[in-house]
């Protein structure tokens, strides 16, 4: 029964799967803050998109065919 040095390797990768889940709330903020950042966020998105979206002539809604 000689595994080598496999546990030790499978330890590792474990741990280093685990702290890929730290990361994600390391922002300190609280769930609250959080929606109020991205709603904050998502809104300025699609106003910028929207004031875009004007400045080229509506996107090419109601086309014309000219002949």
């Amino acid at each position: 029964m000689t595994r080598g040095n496999q546990r030790d390797r499978d330890r590792e990768r474990a741990q280093a799967r685990g702290t890929s889940k730290d990361k994600q709330k390391a922002d300190g903020l609280t769930p609250e803050q959080r929606r109020e950042r991205d709603a904050k966020a998502l809104q300025e998105k699609t106003a910028k998109k929207a004031a875009a979206a004007g400045a080229s002539g509506g996107g090419g809604e109601g086309k014309t065919d000219k002949k």
